[in-house]
């Protein structure tokens, strides 16, 4: 019989320190204690009507503007290693000499590392930083001293001065040659085999010089930000990451708890405990539905009480964040069957080793 009273006792003891009636709704005070380990503040706000909107911060995912310049017209200019054709109309012999038989390409003028190239009568001709009608401008005016009112056209025909990188996560990272047809940024993704399936087209970088900018292409793609598919530059280099996946977490009393994705939408409190399930019916205590979000200011708990069906209508008021914890406690009935059921072999145990004693 002693060996049943300690049990007895045992009973009361859990009985007393897990199986007490929570009280609600939760207050600081009574939440302060459990996360001192955790060396941070609490706050305890229980959600209701009439201030729940004051907590419901949506998360902006359509985008923002880029900080890279835009709008400009672009005029390829030439530069050092680039190649030109130059056409004198009715003069062949200054344009291709005879029985030449190369292409413009390997017959052309290449633009030297001083930013200039050689044209017979005029000698050397500036080039670097000019566009060609500049070039076409300059040579005309020179060439007419030689030749009265000549007609001349001045073209790249090789283009190798100026690029664009593209890394990271596309299908073909890539060096992109400018040319006279304007570069965007969706242009040159496209050109190096697209996005992958990890690639997060909201966080794409442009380094341009000393500077690096954050282009968030979705916006562009979905929202048709046109700023946010800007005019590429020469060296300017893109980089594409990877996807980081942003979840929340649901745990306790659910049908099945789960992480949810919020890497791409806003999802709210409702849809989130609905898309696992719900609560489990007897289990749950739909008083004590809680969010844990870690802020600045400390650790913010927030309350649900779903015991009213109707509090999940204010549940869709309330987008949850990246890293928040949803947590649904046990209704005390079922706690106290849970520890009922656990114990009833112990229970059986210790009476049968009293019958013997007695024996």
């Amino acid at each position: 019989m002693r060996a049943w009273s300690r049990f007895l006792a045992v009973i009361v003891l859990v009985s007393g320190c897990d199986l007490a009636n929570t009280n609600f709704p939760v207050d600081a005070e009574g939440g302060q204690k459990p996360v001192e380990e955790l060396a941070t503040d609490i706050k305890v706000v229980r959600l209701t009507a009439e201030n729940i909107n004051q907590f419901n911060r949506k998360r902006n995912l359509a985008g923002s503007r880029t900080t890279v310049a835009s709008g400009e017209i672009w005029n390829y200019r030439i530069g050092v290693g680039d190649v030109l054709d130059v056409v004198v109309w009715d003069h062949p012999d200054l344009t291709m000499p005879a029985g030449d038989r190369r292409t413009p390409l390997e017959s052309g003028l290449r633009v030297q590392s001083d930013g200039t190239f050689f044209y017979p009568h005029v000698g050397q001709v500036t080039a670097r930083g000019r566009t060609p009608e500049q070039v076409r401008a300059d040579l005309t005016a020179r060439m007419s001293e030689f030749i009265p009112n000549p007609q001349m056209e001045v073209k790249v025909v090789g283009y190798n001065s100026q690029a664009v990188s593209v890394t990271g996560e596309v299908s073909q990272p890539s060096r992109q040659k400018l040319t006279d047809v304007p570069l965007t940024l969706l242009d040159a993704i496209d050109a190096a085999g697209g996005l992958t399936k990890e690639a997060d087209a909201r966080l794409v970088t442009i380094r341009r010089g000393n500077k690096t900018h954050r282009v968030d292409l979705e916006a562009f793609l979905k929202n048709g930000v046109a700023a946010n598919n800007p005019l590429l530059r020469g060296g300017d280099v893109v980089s594409v990451p990877r996807i980081e996946l942003q979840e929340a977490f649901l745990l306790g009393q659910l049908v099945k708890p789960a992480t949810i994705d919020l890497t791409r939408e806003n999802i709210n409190l409702t849809q989130a405990v609905t898309s696992i399930g719900g609560i489990k019916e007897g289990q749950a205590d739909a008083r004590g539905i809680f969010i844990f979000r870690d802020q600045k200011d400390g650790m913010h708990v927030y309350q649900l009480d779903a015991s009213n069906p109707a509090a999940y209508l204010l549940g869709t008021r309330f987008v949850l964040h990246p890293n928040d914890v949803v947590y649904v406690t046990s209704s005390p009935v079922y706690r106290w069957n849970r520890l009922i059921s656990n114990l009833l072999p112990t229970l059986t145990t210790v009476r049968a080793a009293d019958l013997i004693g007695q024996d």
